[in-house]
């Protein structure tokens, strides 16, 4: 499954780095903790959190995330956005809490 099949299942707003649409997802890590995805998101997962700064791109490319969920309806940042684009990690948005949507994104993930 793609970061635009979880899109499109979802229903989520894309905000940016479309270009990585295409990457695969494979699985998901909820955390808002910078140090805690460090330590513990793998390679390939779609990052849940409600953390809009350019820190967040540093990590997702670190650990070469899929993308990275927005929850509660927030938005990156501008300077986000840019590293989003730059880095082809997409981030993208939705109005449910990181509790709904990390259930609705295992669910997703384990059916097909």
């Amino acid at each position: 499954m793609t970061v635009k099949d979880v899109v499109k299942a979802l229903n989520l707003t894309v905000y940016s780095g479309s270009d990585g649409l295409d990457k695969p997802v494979n699985g998901g890590y909820t955390s808002d903790l910078l140090s805690d995805v460090m330590g513990n998101a793998s390679e390939g997962m779609a990052w849940i959190t409600l953390q809009t700064h350019k820190n967040v791109m540093a990590i997702a490319s670190l650990k070469d995330l899929s993308a990275v969920i927005l929850v509660n309806n927030l938005q990156p940042l501008e300077d986000t956005q840019q590293y989003s684009n730059q880095e082809q990690i997409p981030i993208v948005g939705t109005t449910l809490s990181a509790f709904e949507i990390s259930g609705r994104l295992h669910n997703l993930l384990n059916s097909s």
